[in-house]
């Protein structure tokens, strides 16, 4: 007897984060991005890894706490330059945004390595993310700029 499956796709926006960011958000290393801008959107999200990586950031990569915190991931040559084994394009992870909030004189920021791992200048957003789940591989994407959508199977359903 043949047995068939259904698999059940369902739209999810996606963040797109450069290196080593994106990365650092995959490993579940930072919980804050930070923004120009406030999202419109909370729920469920993709976490992309930009296909762009300027030389200054692959820099960072073998700076502390950068260096150390990208090591956490087995997959990851100590040996090597880490910048060139980062997944660029791809998605790496799901999450949840949960809220955003706009950093102002006086607002508690978060303690280290979190606070090196972004940008809190007075007037940025910071946007707080829960249920980070990453992919084993990670999967190649396209997209653009203002939360891209993709179409995801029911690995959704841990968010």
């Amino acid at each position: 007897m043949a047995t068939t499956s259904t698999t059940v796709l369902r739209a999810i926006y996606a963040l797109s984060l450069t290196q080593p960011w994106a990365s650092l958000m995959a490993l579940g290393l930072k919980r804050i991005e930070t923004r120009s801008w406030r999202p419109r959107y909370t729920g469920p999200i993709a976490i992309q890894a930009a296909r762009g990586f300027d030389q200054e950031d692959q820099l960072l990569c073998e700076v502390e706490p950068f260096r150390s915190a990208l090591l956490t991931d087995s997959t990851l040559d100590p040996d090597k330059p880490l910048a060139p084994q980062l997944p660029r394009g791809s998605v790496l992870a799901f999450a949840r945004l949960d809220s955003s909030e706009q950093v102002l004189p006086g607002i508690h920021l978060p303690g280290e390595p979190e606070r090196t791992f972004g940008n809190y200048a007075i007037g940025r957003y910071m946007l707080h993310f829960s249920h980070l789940h990453r992919l084993a591989e990670p999967c190649e994407a396209v997209g653009g700029l203002n939360y891209p959508q993709y179409s995801f199977g029911l690995a959704l359903a841990l968010l």
